[in-house]
């Protein structure tokens, strides 16, 4: 009987870590499943990023020529 005994406590816990693996799996792939969402996040976010930096570039770009061109046209009394 003492045999008996340690064959079921064996597959009990044999149980236990089976459910816990799957546990462990399923955690596994909602938080795969969340990094690969905060990925695309973070790729969108980049390219916004880089869009807008692109934009403040070509602005600042236009307010020097702008600026060059006021400053190169001769003011009202002046030959």
């Amino acid at each position: 009987m003492a045999d008996t005994a340690s064959f079921d406590q064996l597959a009990d816990r044999i149980d236990r870590l089976l459910l816990r693996h799957e546990e462990s799996q399923r955690t596994n792939d909602l938080l795969r499943s969340e990094v690969k969402s905060l990925q695309a996040e973070r790729d969108l976010l980049r390219s916004r990023l880089g869009a807008a930096r692109a934009r403040i570039d070509t602005l600042l770009e236009r307010m020097t020529q702008h600026q060059d061109a006021s400053a190169a046209e001769p003011t009202e009394g002046q030959p």
